[in-house]
């Protein structure tokens, strides 16, 4: 299989796969670069509640950057930049995609995988899960945005302990660490995972909307926030019919059937 980033919209969800099995799901230019188009593709489709990220086969979510590309694209100054550019438009359109994100860990999920998983809202790992940030034993520099979203996720003692021991982490110390939601066993992960997903598909969409843009803007520094963005959101939930569906349907005790209007 060539690599590259598979697209699939299903039952309220848009799933990006990442595929590269020869290399544990690396990630290439190519595939940071078409991230972003693909993250709007499933932002604007009325059809999608969620979108979900996860990895091709069932050895890794991703091992990071493909490194067999840096001798080409990190030569000389012009090419770390547009790298480095590909990667971070990459991960923001990810962190801050107007809809869910919940990443579908299995297996290795190392560097920029490790990155990608964390700019997800939600992850959700099977018990084989392994994670490890390697830079410190690759001589890497770790950007100060790649520090910033691990520490703001995880907190700074989390983050120093990963980044200065370079050590692998398991799905369960992952778990404690919320690195992670939840970690079902390899036999319950399909099962469970699907109803996690699917419990969201069947919320309203507005409130989805509303409540990922509170979050968005939450990631910003408090100067930098549109709260009346987020409040415009809120109110277009309050107006909508869904809103009154989930009123009737609270009333007559069955499930609610949204539609995003």
């Amino acid at each position: 299989m060539s690599a590259t980033l598979l697209y699939e919209a299903t039952d309220g969800l848009a799933r990006i796969t990442i595929a590269q099995d020869a290399k544990m799901n690396a990630m290439t230019f190519e595939m940071w670069s078409a991230l972003p188009g693909l993250i709007s593709r499933a932002a604007a489709d009325p059809a999608i509640r969620a979108i979900v990220l996860t990895g091709a086969g069932e050895k890794a979510f991703c091992a990071g950057a493909d490194i067999s590309q840096f001798g080409e694209r990190r030569s000389d100054p012009e090419a770390v930049a547009a790298y480095d550019h590909a990667v971070a438009a990459g991960m923001a359109a990810l962190a801050g995609a107007e809809k869910p994100t919940v990443a579908l860990i299995k297996g290795i999920c190392f560097g920029g995988g490790f990155g990608l998983a964390l700019a997800c809202d939600i992850r959700l790992a099977r018990a084989d899960a392994r994670f490890r940030v390697p830079a410190a034993r690759l001589g890497l520099g770790y950007g100060y945005e790649g520090v910033k979203l691990i520490s703001r996720k995880l907190g700074p003692d989390a983050t120093a302990d990963i980044l200065f021991s370079a050590r692998i982490l398991d799905a369960a110390e992952a778990e404690r660490l919320g690195v992670v939601a939840r970690a079902w066993a390899a036999e319950a992960f399909e099962t469970e995972s699907a109803a996690y997903l699917g419990q969201i598909a069947a919320n309203a969409p507005l409130t989805l909307v509303a409540a990922k843009r509170a979050l968005v803007e939450l990631a910003r520094p408090e100067a930098e926030r549109d709260l009346d963005g987020v409040a415009a959101r809120v109110a277009t939930c309050f107006a909508s019919a869904d809103y009154r569906e989930g009123q009737a349907a609270f009333k007559e005790k069955r499930p609610p059937r949204f539609t995003g209007a």
